[in-house]
């Protein structure tokens, strides 16, 4: 089994992995033995993961979230998943500074 997981760092930011062992990758961020992103933001509380039959398709999911909105991953992470497609849309002629 292969694992698409969100990690929250010590700053508020979320960290986006996959793997095929949760439960090490896990222990090795808590250590400061995973990314270097997570290294110096610990530390770190599993928010999110799921699981998936191949571990192309977790590293598939987590290229597509790590390019998300922090709101689009906030709803993934609430399980708000009505939410995902009207986050996904670009708001043409918003301010630049909001």
């Amino acid at each position: 089994m292969a694992h698409l997981y969100i990690l929250r760092c010590r700053d508020g930011s979320f960290y986006v992995g996959s793997t095929i062992d949760l439960d090490r990758r896990i222990a090795q961020h808590a250590h400061g033995e995973g990314a270097a992103y997570t290294r110096r933001r610990l530390p770190v509380v599993l928010v999110y993961h799921q699981q998936f039959d191949r571990i192309e398709q977790a590293y598939s999911a987590e290229k597509q979230v790590q390019n998300w909105s922090r709101a689009k991953r906030i709803a993934l992470i609430e399980g708000r998943f009505e939410l995902l497609p009207s986050l996904a849309k670009k708001r043409f002629g918003r301010p630049l500074v909001e």
